[in-house]
């Protein structure tokens, strides 16, 4: 399984995950308002293949509906990196054992087994062309046997398509994740890293917390800055401190690579877009009068000073003044 998906099952194995993305706006229906989302709970397949157990363990919930009435709502969380051209026949297969399972263990009754909502988180940057039904993989059927062919949906949430939150604090663990998925600029990591700090600053969130410190580490870090090496931290607080002392370790590859790249290609558009994504590390926000200044700025030798004072300045009023 890759890193990625690794890294996903890991976080949604936490019910503090699947909370906030029942809640956060994620999954349509009016379902949701009758359903009591404190009560989620895991549920773990009981008697299918231990290749077949590791798919469904850690990713299915069920969650209490219209109250006390005890009518299972099924959350079936399947993560893909990839487009997956069956991924509509493997769900309809998961969700297939998911019922025999429940039979199997006289948890529901065949004419009483609840309703399953298939889940499937997508964080590649290819479209996503694979259809979400199972009936858009079938050839076209003989007249009369329409009613036979089988359906089955899933829900498609692609990370990288979803309406992107306005910079600024975030309150939901899940879209913070999304937003860390969607970041392409180390300023981008440390704005979230800084909201999430907040959010599992709670000692009851200890574990989760641990386990977004390790998706950090071995998923999103390697991927967006692998020339970093990345020092030992325990704790989210750790990491935001880590990541403040060593903005200019961070941006430091930037520079040689934007004087490359500025030499080879005659662009000033680099060096600008470095100083911008060393003060959004540096500084919790950037004034359009500085960022329209920099973007202005056409001086290659400005530019390098501008990007070392943007790594050195204790505020940003000490860079604006700079500017003038």
């Amino acid at each position: 399984m890759p890193a990625h998906d690794k890294g996903n099952k890991l976080l949604f194995s936490h019910v503090e995950m699947v909370h906030d993305l029942l809640s956060g706006g994620f999954v349509p229906g009016a379902w949701l308002a009758d359903a009591d989302l404190e009560s989620l709970e895991r549920k773990f397949a009981s008697y299918v293949s231990p290749d077949l157990r590791e798919r469904l363990d850690d990713l299915v919930w069920r969650v209490r509906w219209k109250g006390s009435r005890w009518l299972y709502v099924y959350l079936l969380l399947e993560f893909q990196s990839t487009v997956d051209p069956i991924m509509a026949l493997r769900v309809m297969g998961y969700v297939a054992l998911l019922y025999q399972d429940l039979v199997s263990a006289q948890e529901a009754e065949p004419g009483d087994l609840p309703p399953v909502l298939p889940i499937v988180l997508y964080n590649g940057t290819d479209l996503w062309t694979s259809p979400v039904d199972v009936s858009g993989l079938l050839a076209a059927s003989p007249p009369g046997l329409e009613t036979y062919c089988p359906q089955a949906r899933y829900l498609l949430l692609d990370e990288q398509r979803i309406a992107a939150q306005e910079q600024g604090p975030r309150t939901n663990l899940v879209e913070a994740l999304f937003a860390l998925e969607r970041s392409r600029t180390r300023a981008d990591i440390v704005r979230v890293l800084e909201s999430l700090a907040e959010m599992l600053g709670d000692p009851a969130l200890a574990g989760l917390a641990a386990d977004f410190l390790t998706w950090l580490k071995r998923v999103l870090l390697p991927a967006r800055a692998p020339a970093i090496e990345v020092p030992e931290v325990n704790s989210v607080q750790e990491m935001k401190t880590m990541l403040a002392e060593r903005v200019q370790e961070w941006v430091a590859p930037w520079v040689e690579e934007g004087r490359q790249e500025g030499r080879q290609e005659g662009r000033q558009e680099t060096g600008q877009q470095y100083i911008l994504d060393a003060l959004g590390a540096h500084f919790t926000a950037v004034p359009e009068a500085v960022r329209e200044t920099v973007l202005h700025t056409k001086d290659e030798a400005r530019l390098r000073e501008l990007l070392r004072r943007a790594v050195t300045c204790q505020t940003i009023e000490e860079f604006q003044a700079e500017l003038k």
